[in-house]
């Protein structure tokens, strides 16, 4: 009896310790990251309580995720907001507002997201559009730095701006509008396609390896033009399609504030249009189909991240896959009179944001049961996802670095110092992980800071995108709960610094009266007793949040908050 007493204890031990050993190495292994960017992607998803997109994988991506409701980027411009929240830090920082610095040289030697990563034992691997390519990443996607292996870029992108639009007449176009049959086009595909084709082949590569991956895959649509496959078109009908809320440019804007959307305006078909510069308007039938378009490729993009989750679940590795899904800024679509980016306004700047981690964000599925089943769109599935976990507290795009590294087990990134030029790894986001963990939190706070360049206080043909060297007036805005307040100031490109006390214009918005950002109530109060206390602020940020106390008691005050 004593000796099978003895040898009974002796099992469980052995068989607790297996145990505990399986379970500290299942604790201990880091986890995965799938880094999905979309390209001009504003918050127009069924997630988002959008009643007219069809976008059902992304939505059930969300309806597991924690899901940011206020996330905004720093800069509403692809080079400069990738560079930002690639590195964590603004713009001011990486003193990148065009495309043409390489921030390594520029400013600092700052580490990237994925260089982090890769620095922590880390695969990492790039696929498509991730960093901005050209002299803003150094012609290699900042590689080696960054990744592990040189990056993909899809072979069928060298057509994307070409004449490959058919019009009605069969002629080739180089068009704003360009749905194609994907079989006439070069190479009998489109970048996101093969994207898509290369993402699903790393996944499947990496499946069993000892190392864990960092993968971001860099989707070009919807971004311009809209070379999309035809058939997504026909989820939009044109007569159901609807203008902008707000069409018209807002009596009260500054010319400052304004974009003309200059990229548009260089496009065939829009060029046939005849437009007057600055405002157009643009035809109210051609708003419709720009609207139709726009919705149509984000049900395109959508199909292309269905088809890589679907693959990771394939693979085994949705359960220790950290995902997210974000944008680089958002797109106008109409409001306010303008179209593209190249804004302060929310439309510009505000992003989907979504992070998913099993156990974390949603319960970890039964065994054998799949987490993200590709769903296609064109089938009547009437498939209803929940809303995932809503956080409405706002957010920074500069949030997710230091994010991901606490959700991954990684380090810390410590808050930077300011100035912070020398300093190579820090973060001037925030780490949103108890968000995540408690997303019921609302931070009222919390601030979202961003800022757009402009060469003068009148329209020119370079308001969207001026070059450094240009740049005389800097925008700089502030987002919280209840508001957006913008300064537009002076600003000395030769040390990429702002004049706080050079004010040139300004916007304020009550966002409970005012959602759209069309009643501009700046010029109702008195400023210059402002300026002498604002503009000796440490930063700029600092200084709007002061303007931001001020304007929110005096609206007060007045009884109008």
């Amino acid at each position: 009896m004593n000796v099978m007493f003895v040898f009974t204890c002796w099992w469980f031990v052995f068989i607790f310790h297996l145990l505990g050993r399986d379970v500290f190495a299942a604790k201990s292994k880091n986890f995965n990251v799938l880094y999905l960017i979309a390209d001009d992607l504003r918050p127009t998803l069924g997630c988002y309580s959008d009643p007219v997109v069809k976008s059902p994988n992304i939505d059930q991506l969300a309806s597991l995720s924690v899901v940011f409701h206020n996330a905004y980027a720093q800069q509403a411009v692809c080079g400069p907001s990738r560079v930002s929240f690639l590195t964590s830090r603004r713009p001011d920082t990486t003193k990148l507002y065009d495309f043409n610095s390489y921030w390594r040289v520029h400013a600092g030697n700052y580490t990237t997201l994925p260089q982090y990563f890769k620095s922590n034992g880390y695969t990492t691997l790039s696929v498509g559009k991730v960093f901005h390519p050209g002299i803003a990443s150094n012609h290699s996607d900042d590689y080696p730095y960054s990744w592990s292996v040189p990056p993909y870029h899809p072979p069928s992108f060298e057509y994307e701006k070409r004449k490959v639009c058919k019009d009605k007449d069969g002629t080739l176009h180089s068009n704003l509008l360009c749905p194609v049959n994907v079989s006439e086009m070069p190479l009998g595909t489109l970048p996101d396609m093969e994207n898509t084709e290369e993402a699903i082949r790393l996944l499947r590569s990496m499946k069993g390896s000892q190392k864990p991956f960092f993968l971001s895959v860099g989707f070009y649509k919807p971004h311009i033009p809209f070379r999309i496959p035809q058939e997504y078109l026909k989820l939009y009908p044109i007569e159901n399609m609807t203008l902008a809320p707000d069409p018209d440019v807002p009596k009260k804007l500054p010319d400052v504030a304004y974009n003309p959307w200059t990229d548009i305006r260089k496009r065939e078909d829009v060029q046939a249009l005849n437009l007057s510069f600055p405002y157009g308007p643009i035809p109210k039938d051609f708003q419709l189909r720009i609207r139709q378009h726009y919705f149509a490729s984000v049900s395109y993009v959508d199909a292309q991240v269905g088809k890589i989750l679907q693959t990771l679940d394939d693979v085994g590795l949705a359960k220790n896959t950290i995902v997210v899904l974000s944008s680089d800024h958002g797109w106008s679509l109409g409001e306010h009179g303008e179209w593209a980016k190249y804004s302060n306004f929310d439309v510009a700047t505000r992003v989907p944001l979504m992070v998913y981690k099993a156990g974390v964000s949603s319960r970890r599925s039964r065994p054998g049961a799949k987490t993200f089943p590709f769903i296609d769109v064109f089938q009547d599935t009437r498939e209803h996802f929940g809303k995932g976990k809503i956080v409405n507290s706002v957010v920074e795009l500069l949030d997710v670095f230091p994010t991901l590294a606490n959700l991954a087990g990684l380090p810390s990134v410590h808050h930077c110092p300011s100035p912070s030029f020398k300093m190579d790894l820090c973060t001037e986001g925030s780490n949103l992980a108890n968000l995540i963990r408690n997303p019921k939190h609302l931070n009222r706070e919390a601030y979202s800071f961003s800022q757009y360049p402009r060469p003068s206080d009148s329209i020119q043909e370079n308001s969207d995108l001026p070059n450094l060297a240009d740049i005389r007036i800097m925008g700089y805005s502030i987002r919280s709960n209840d508001y957006r307040y913008t300064l537009w100031v002076g600003f000395d490109p030769l040390h990429c610094k702002p004049n706080m006390t050079e004010i040139h214009a300004g916007e304020l918005y009550i966002l409970t009266e005012d959602p759209g950002q069309d009643n501009n109530l700046f010029d109702e109060f008195g400023h210059a007793a402002l300026l002498n206390k604002f503009g000796t602020m440490p930063s700029w940020t600092e200084s709007l949040k002061q303007h931001m106390m001020y304007f929110s008691s005096g609206l007060k005050s007045k009884g109008l908050s």
